[in-house]
């Protein structure tokens, strides 16, 4: 199975400062077709970094980024901004920690589901772009469709408000999915079921997806492989389950060691 894509070598460095200060210090990774790959790390580590340079939202005078960013052999890290934006929505499908800030409070959800579509389908009819809104709505398991289509994003529910970010990621079907800590802002129940819901996309659409997370407990549920970062570098990397098992970097080990452990309860 190719490589979908590749990233090499990356460095991103802030210069807002008065010294220099780097986020991401030579990172490479690799995702195929229809994997699921893991970036954890506490706050600061790099790992959203890495994912908005991924999706091409990194591009400030205040900052220099080096290496390499290959989709599907295609290097997107130093392409014109013209040619970036083909891919965005359309091929990468991004969400994001907090669909309240993401979402247009002002526009009706079915508005904002079919923009991608207005962007990168510009000769769709109006009758075909409301068809494709309400199945992706509909594909994120979210109950009457149609009644949210019409609602404004302050009427649902946060869970639902997140539904509503993928079903808009996804209605290009693109190829490649980056959820950046999508279940931060979430209960622990709604946290377990966009995790089903992105593993079924995966599995059904055959969509990769970089799943941005500090929660290992949700990374080991959903990803096959997975990064450590920690102070910008990849500490670790590997499959899933190994690490788990035998976790090589006192960093990871402590990770671990801080998922919360269940225990019962005597009554």
């Amino acid at each position: 199975m190719g490589s979908l894509l590749v990233v090499k070598n990356l460095n991103i460095e802030f210069h807002d400062h008065d010294a220099p200060e780097q986020v991401v210090k030579n990172l490479n990774l690799e995702l195929a077709q229809g994997e699921i790959l893991g970036i954890v790390g506490e706050s600061g580590s790099g790992k959203s970094m890495t994912a908005m340079a991924i999706a091409g939202l990194l591009r400030r005078h205040d900052m220099k980024i080096e290496g390499e960013i290959l989709f599907e052999g295609t290097e997107l890290l130093h392409t014109k901004r013209s040619e970036l934006r083909k891919y965005q929505g359309n091929d990468i499908g991004i969400i994001f920690q907090e669909p309240m800030t993401s979402l247009n409070p002002v526009k009706r959800i079915g508005w904002q589901v079919e923009e991608s579509l207005r962007i990168h389908r510009p000769q769709m009819r109006k009758e075909e772009r409301y068809q494709l809104a309400i199945e992706s709505l509909r594909n994120v398991e979210l109950e009457n469709p149609e009644q949210v289509y019409k609602k404004y994003p302050h009427e649902l529910s946060g869970g639902m408000r997140q539904r509503v970010m993928i079903a808009s990621a996804m209605i290009c079907e693109p190829k490649l999915l980056i959820a950046d800590e999508p279940t931060t802002a979430l209960d622990v129940t709604i946290q377990l079921q966009i995790v089903k819901l992105l593993q079924k996309l995966n599995r059904e659409k055959k969509t990769s997806i970089l799943f941005i997370s500090h929660d290992l407990s949700l990374v080991k549920r959903l990803c096959g492989k997975i990064l450590v970062m920690h102070n910008g570098d990849v500490v670790e990397a590997g499959e899933t389950l190994a690490i788990f098992q035998h976790p090589k970097e006192l960093y990871t080990q402590n990770l671990i060691n801080a998922i919360p452990k269940l225990k019962k309860i005597v009554v």
